[in-house]
C-alpha cells in the first residue's frame, strides 16, 4: 500500500501525535492550541481528513496513527528523489553534499549503512 501524501501542516501535527499516542483526543486539542496555535475546530478538521486519508483512526475519542513517522519520511524522500532527481540516488546525494559539510562521523555511519545494505541485498 502506498503511503498516503501528508502536507507540511499536516506532518507539524502528526509529529505531536507520534510523540503521545495514543491520546485522548481533547489531549490532543490541547497540545495542538500550545504547540501550533491551532483551535480546537482546526483540529479536529484535520483529525477528520487524516482519518479519512487513513493516515489515522479515531476511535473512542482516542487518536492513534495508521502510518509511521517513518513511513511518511520515506515517501517525501521519494516524491523529492522522482520530482527533482529522476530517481537518481546519485544525484540526490551529489546535490545534497555539493551544498552541506559532512563530517567524517556521518560518512561513516553512510559507509556503514551502504556496507549493510550491500550485506543483505547483493549475492555476489
Amino acid at each position: 500500500m502506498e503511503t498516503p501524501k501528508v502536507f507540511e501542516s499536516e506532518y507539524r501535527f502528526c509529529l505531536i501525535l507520534w510523540e503521545h499516542e495514543p491520546i485522548p483526543s481533547g489531549e490532543l486539542v490541547r497540545l495542538c492550541n500550545e504547540q501550533l496555535g491551532w483551535k480546537q475546530s482546526t483540529t479536529y478538521t484535520v483529525i477528520k481528513r487524516l482519518a479519512q486519508r487513513g493516515i489515522l483512526k479515531n476511535e473512542k475519542s482516542v487518536v492513534r496513527s495508521l502510518v509511521s513517522k517513518e513511513e511518511v519520511q520515506a515517501a517525501e524522500v521519494d516524491e523529492l528523489m522522482e520530482k527533482k532527481f529522476a530517481g537518481s540516488l546519485p544525484s540526490f546525494l551529489a546535490a545534497f553534499a555539493r551544498h552541506r559539510k559532512i563530517s567524517s562521523q556521518e560518512l561513516e555511519e553512510v559507509q556503514t549503512m551502504i556496507d549493510q545494505f550491500r550485506k543483505e541485498n547483493c549475492h555476489e
